[in-house]
């Protein structure tokens, strides 16, 4: 069993698991550039593709801005898959996999197959939460200041996890 620590700014449980998949090589774009519905497939061998600067216009006001979203990064086809396992409003002594009276047996075989974290605080919402945890970075820096719903299209509210907040999962490997 490994235990691993997060960065103190992240209290929930999880496990991850990677599973290994052949390279993917080509780059390609979908979708109308600034729009929630673009997409782009990245060649992967460097990590984190490099950031587009926000193409859209903040103005004093909202009615007077234009939202922009980056292209949603989407995996070519052959990535590797991975397995992560949080669950929401648990003590940390409740289920047994990390100790707790509560017997929860098949995560204890999946956590004996991967990680736990073990020091991890939540913002108070979810997918902020989430996101923090996913990429290791306050929620702000990962783009979900705000719960995904409530999404902006402004820097740190337009709830996607950007290309400089990459996930810090790791291989079990």
């Amino acid at each position: 069993m490994t235990r691993r620590t997060l960065p103190a700014m992240m209290v929930g449980l999880s496990t991850a698991i990677l599973l290994a998949a052949g390279p993917a090589l080509a780059q390609e774009m979908t979708g109308v550039p600034g729009s929630p519905e673009a997409t782009e497939t990245i060649q992967g061998q460097v990590l984190p593709a490099p950031a587009l600067p926000f193409g859209g216009e903040i103005n004093l006001n909202a009615a007077q801005s234009k939202t922009w979203w980056p292209p949603r990064i989407v995996p070519p086809e052959g990535a590797p898959n991975i397995l992560l396992i949080m669950t929401d409003d648990v003590g940390f002594g409740a289920p047994s996999t990390f100790g707790g009276v509560i017997p929860t047996p098949a995560l204890d075989r999946i956590a004996n197959m991967g990680l736990r974290y073990t020091q991890f605080h939540s913002t108070a919402l979810c997918s902020p939460t989430r996101a923090a945890l996913i990429t290791g970075r306050n929620h702000h820096s990962a783009g979900f200041g705000v719960i995904a719903e409530q999404s902006t299209g402004f820097p740190g509210y337009n709830s996607i996890i950007g290309r400089d907040s990459p996930p810090s999962a790791r291989s079990c490997g």
